[in-house]
């Protein structure tokens, strides 16, 4: 019961789209170094620093942060 039960609701779950998934996120933004991810919608709110092509800045190490489109039907998670 327990382990089938845990993986058929995980199952289940995966499908569904997190709140606020439509606010007009495409993406989020990823440090490699420090795996700090903020989504494309947050990043001003943030005050994130953007390099000279506009990416941004982590903040935990100051490093470019690297672009992802989710895929899928999923939010950018």
């Amino acid at each position: 019961m327990g382990l089938i039960d845990t993986v058929t609701d995980m199952l289940q779950g995966s499908g569904q789209r997190a709140p606020g998934g439509g606010d007009g996120s495409t993406a989020s933004y990823w440090c490699d170094d420090c795996g700090v991810r903020v989504r494309d919608v947050e990043v001003d709110d943030e005050g994130l620093d953007r390099n000279e092509e506009g990416t941004p800045i982590c903040p935990e190490c100051g490093e470019s942060m690297r672009f992802e489109r989710a895929t899928g039907s999923s939010c950018a998670c």
